[in-house]
């Protein structure tokens, strides 16, 4: 019923929900800033057609739709990037963000006959939300195995060991006792606290709210933990009272984000920052191919007929893209790409055989370096120029965020299949080496106006995710 009455509000104004996902550090904020900031102030998009045409007379932002979500802090995250030139807060909330473009149709039909309209509804909520939706399809042992089985094959921090050794003075049948419930919920957390802020980490582990829990702290919804199982909880013991605790956290947080926000998207871009886990090595990149499977599992992607369209959704376009390509020289794109196809190559198969076009891009939302070669020796380096954030650490220097330098990062392999295949004592492949940039600085036309944000392929991610409803 939600979906038909949406539906008929689109026949004054068509919509795209367009979900903006992607695991912690991926980029989500700074792409929807981006996006927003290039389409406000007509940014160069050549590859977005309608815009390039000419036919998108204007863009404009409107309250979204959904009273009870929050605002996408727009105007903050700009004055982060723009005027004190930093990189803006991860997402800690769901929020969302309206877009209404104004344009003409390239067809007959729709120039005489369409509204001229479309509303484009971001979504963005943080990325220990999406890993969530993974906890749909496992029950409580399921994901107690899974989570001992990471906790005792990695390196552990001190809190997370605190944590194991709980664990491990635990009789499996120990009585139910909320005291003990609690504790072993705060060792818990503050385990799940040290792994996302573990450098070497590439995302949070599930469950999402235990670092955010808002009004949640404290309640039995995020006051349970994984245990070492042996057989079915018995009636009255602590297992059985964490296994409670997990099926309620699925039903009243998790399922009600599925049903009200993830399950309502027509568009989806998934943000990956496959550099962090090139860098970290193979061990890295078959650990963002798992988690990746993981979260795809979530989607509903698929066609509809035109009357199924009318009380069901289905995201019928998925683009995942590559961030950060800025910190390549642009020769390695193509590679770069070659590898996110590689990497997301079982998830994008399933979304193919539903009925979803899916592509694949390397892209910066906000281009943070330049272009340049340099000589070494004799020898022509292909290089980028750029100014490292404050506090950052190359070849034995500190950076003071004021210095331009530039930075040979190495070449990414032809072959995709190497950063799989190489054994987990080898170096990353090509000795990359990546830094932390600051946003660039935006210089003034003459007559003061401020030039809008650069980008890698922002309009060839606005085509395929929104051309066709522009035509």
């Amino acid at each position: 019923m939600e979906t038909l009455a949406g539906r008929a509000r689109d026949l004054a104004t068509p919509s795209v929900r367009l979900g903006i996902t992607g695991l912690s550090r991926a980029g989500k904020t700074v792409f929807i800033t981006a996006l927003v900031h290039n389409l406000l102030h007509g940014g160069r998009l050549p590859l977005f057609q309608a815009a390039a045409s000419g036919r998108l007379s204007g863009v404009r932002l409107d309250p979204q739709p959904d009273d009870a979500v929050p605002r996408f802090d727009y105007e903050a995250h700009v004055d982060a990037l723009v005027d004190r030139r930093l990189w803006p807060a991860s997402t800690r909330m769901i929020a969302e963000l309206r877009l209404t473009l104004s344009y003409e149709s390239a067809t007959f039909l729709g120039r005489n006959f369409g509204r001229g309209r479309l509303h484009l509804d971001l979504v963005d909520y943080p990325g220990e939300w999406l890993l969530d939706l993974a906890l749909l399809d496992r029950d409580y042992a399921a994901w107690s195995r899974d989570a001992v089985s990471r906790l005792t094959a990695q390196p552990l921090a001190e809190a997370s060991q605190r944590f194991l050794d709980a664990l491990k003075e635990l009789p499996p049948s120990a009585a139910e006792n909320e005291a003990e419930a609690r504790r072993l919920a705060e060792l818990f957390t503050a385990h799940l606290r040290a792994r996302r802020a573990d450098p070497e980490a590439l995302a949070a582990e599930p469950p999402g709210r235990f670092l955010m829990p808002g009004d949640l702290e404290g309640s039995p919804l995020v006051t349970f933990a994984p245990l070492f199982l042996d057989g079915e909880p018995a009636r009255g013991s602590l297992a059985a009272m964490m296994a409670r605790r997990y099926e309620s956290y699925r039903t009243h947080v998790v399922r009600p984000f599925f049903r009200d926000h993830f399950s309502r998207l027509d568009r989806q871009i998934v943000l990956v920052d496959a550099l962090a886990a090139l860098d970290r090595g193979p061990a890295a990149v078959h650990e963002l191919e798992r988690v990746l499977g993981e979260v795809m599992a979530a989607f509903r992607p698929g066609k509809l007929s035109w009357l199924g369209s009318l009380i069901d959704r289905r995201v019928d376009r998925i683009l995942f893209a590559a961030t950060k390509a800025d910190h390549l020289h642009h020769r390695d794109h193509d590679r770069l790409e070659a590898i996110l196809a590689r990497l997301v190559a079982g998830a994008s198969a399933r979304a193919s055989f539903a009925g979803a076009t899916v592509d694949v891009a390397a892209i910066a939302a906000v281009r943070a370096t330049r272009q340049a070669v340099v000589r070494r020796g004799g020898e022509r380096l292909p290089a980028i120029i750029g100014t490292p954030m404050p506090g950052e650490r190359i070849d034995g220097e500190t950076y003071d965020g004021d210095t331009e330098i530039a930075l040979f990062p190495g070449d990414l392999p032809a072959d995709p299949a190497a950063v799989f295949e190489a054994p987990a004592s080898v170096a990353p492949p090509g000795d990359l080496r990546f830094a932390r940039f600051r946003p660039p600085r935006l210089e003034r036309t003459p007559d003061g106006l401020g030039l809008v944000l650069p980008h890698i392929r922002l309009d060839r991610a606005l085509q395929f995710l929104i051309g066709d409803r522009l035509a």
